[in-house]
């Protein structure tokens, strides 16, 4: 009888009836059969599955396949104290901070340890938004690790790296193939444009987007031709897509279309002022909306429907197709057409033209809606066009193009005070120099309104300079006259900043947790993630 089989006897008989047979290996004899029992099971079952070998050919199974090994790193490992952050962060000590954290390691040239693996990757199987974070910092062997279990499968591929050659295009999933045509798109665009050629009219529509969304990498007129095809597509993505794409070609058929269009929309207008000579901007937005326009990507808003308008109002259908054409038109053709520079032009008087859409009731705006030429047309325009209506355009395209010029004219120019969320959004646009001092003043411009949060919102972190300070003085404002509206303030600000504001701004925030402030636990709880993350950045530092 085998020794395991011996412990099996003496646990089903009692060991006061069968004592368990000793070990040698065992520990020495303590007395306690029981205990002794316990203790040599476990070394037996130990040793027992060490030395499981698996099934041999035949008909008990076949010869598994050996595993491959674990490739060698080249990035090296974060810091042991770093290392040690991860851990607790990864056991629920603010973990909201665990993408920056990915962000911050990747940036320094560093990698996650590989202990730390397993729970990283079962935290992005259920968290999307982390998995780009993940890929960036969980080198060579995150990927390995991922191919040897299904349910993190998500990171082969989610990253910029498709973890494969040219057989990926012809075998991978949509996600490494997409992977694989961006990375192609950055160094051989050409090539990558021919490849999908040669399939497109075998993919399935989702996959047509999801490959044609790859363009906005390396885009150039060598494009122009494949994605004016695309317009022709029988998926409503695709053609959408199609149409975004082409409107950041300003050199384009599209963007003379685009331009055309918006030439009949608007037009400029010398009027004398009170003995000074003005130029005025006219604005008539389309009367129909034809198969030209829809191919182009400029959508259809049924009557009756409105998109939701900045200051509170709607946005009739009309105004909505002029705001998609001033968006899809080139910038350049304003300059051109006014021949001033983009800050004199934003500043230009603005006046609907009458009979057309402003200052018409609804039954006379449907007979002139009526009197245009073909395609289909709004049967109910209650809002007329103004210049809220341009300037948004204007905002779309300059956010589009890329724009900085534009984009510091609508902000400085002070047009849009009523559309502070676009104005936010043309932030990003701005060089990284101005960012801050122009997010600073679009935040003390709407201190106080229920826009704040919104705005804030769209302002991507590292919150700092006299951004930090503008955020820090509406949080200190708010502590001072706590109502219940600047509580919810504070709470949702607070949200935001632990992850966004610089933790440099710490101190600055100190003073409201003096004792005899009686600070909102939303702030204590800030200060107190600033300085984590504060000491976590510094251990992420070479």
């Amino acid at each position: 009888m085998s020794a395991w089989n011996e412990h099996v006897t003496a646990a089903l008989l009692g060991t006061e009836r069968r004592d368990p047979p000793a070990l040698p290996e065992a520990p020495a004899e303590t007395g306690d059969r029981a205990g002794r029992l316990l203790d040599q099971a476990a070394l037996l079952a130990v040793r027992r599955r060490a030395g499981w070998m698996p099934p041999g050919p035949g008909p008990e199974g076949a010869t598994p396949e050996p595993v491959a090994l674990a490739p060698v790193e080249d990035v090296p490992v974060v810091p042991p104290a770093a290392a040690a952050r991860l851990r607790r962060i990864l056991a629920g000590e603010q973990l909201r901070v665990l993408p920056e954290w990915l962000d911050a390691a990747a940036a320094h040239g560093f990698r996650v340890p590989v202990q730390a693996l397993p729970d990283l990757l079962e935290r992005g199987r259920s968290d999307r938004m982390l998995r780009p974070s993940i890929a960036r910092a969980c080198g060579r062997r995150g990927v390995w690790l991922a191919l040897q279990n299904t349910d993190w499968a998500y990171l082969v591929g989610s990253g910029d790296d498709p973890a494969g050659g040219p057989e990926v295009w012809e075998t991978g999933t949509r996600n490494r193939r997409a992977a694989y045509l961006t990375r192609l798109r950055g160094s051989e665009p050409e090539r990558a444009r021919e490849l999908l050629r040669e399939t497109w009219s075998k993919e399935p529509a989702p996959d047509r987007a999801a490959f044609l969304a790859t363009f906005e990498h390396g885009l150039s007129p060598a494009d122009e031709e494949f994605l004016e095809s695309a317009l022709e597509d029988r998926g409503k993505d695709v053609r959408q897509l199609a149409s975004d794409l082409l409107a950041r070609l300003p050199g384009s058929a599209y963007a003379a279309r685009m331009a055309a269009r918006a030439r009949g929309c608007l037009a400029p207008e010398t009027r004398t002022v009170r003995g000074r000579r003005q130029t005025w901007i006219t604005v008539e937005p389309p009367h129909a909306h034809g198969d030209d326009m829809a191919r182009d990507g400029i959508p259809f808003h049924p009557s009756g429907s409105f998109a939701p308008r900045g200051g509170g109002g709607p946005v009739g259908t009309r105004a909505a197709w002029l705001r998609e054409i001033l968006a899809r038109t080139p910038l350049s053709t304003w300059t051109e057409l006014f021949g001033l520079p983009p800050m004199e032009i934003v500043c230009l008087p603005i006046e609907a033209v009458a009979g057309g859409s402003g200052g018409s009731s609804p039954q006379n705006e449907i007979e002139a809606v009526a009197g245009g030429s073909g395609g289909s047309s709004p049967q109910n325009e209650h809002v007329e066009s103004d210049g809220r209506d341009v300037h948004i355009g204007w905002a779309k395209a300059a956010l589009g193009q890329r724009d900085a010029g534009w984009a510091r004219a609508l902000l400085k120019g002070g047009v849009m005070v009523d559309e502070p969320e676009a104005l936010a959004d043309l932030l990003a646009v701005l060089p990284a120099g101005e960012r801050d001092a122009a997010a600073a003043d679009l935040i003390r411009w709407v201190a106080g309104r229920p826009e704040l949060l919104r705005v804030l919102e769209r302002v991507p972190g590292p919150w700092t300079g006299p951004l930090a300070a503008a955020v820090v003085a509406t949080l200190t404002a708010s502590a001072e006259r706590p109502t219940r509206r600047d509580e919810h303030l504070i709470t949702q600000l607070c949200r935001l900043a632990d992850q966004r504001l610089d933790p440099a701004a710490a101190p600055r925030l100190a003073p409201l947790t003096a004792p005899d402030a009686a600070a909102p636990r939303a702030v204590t709880d800030l200060i107190a993630t600033l300085g984590f993350r504060d000491e976590m950045l510094k251990e992420l530092t070479p």
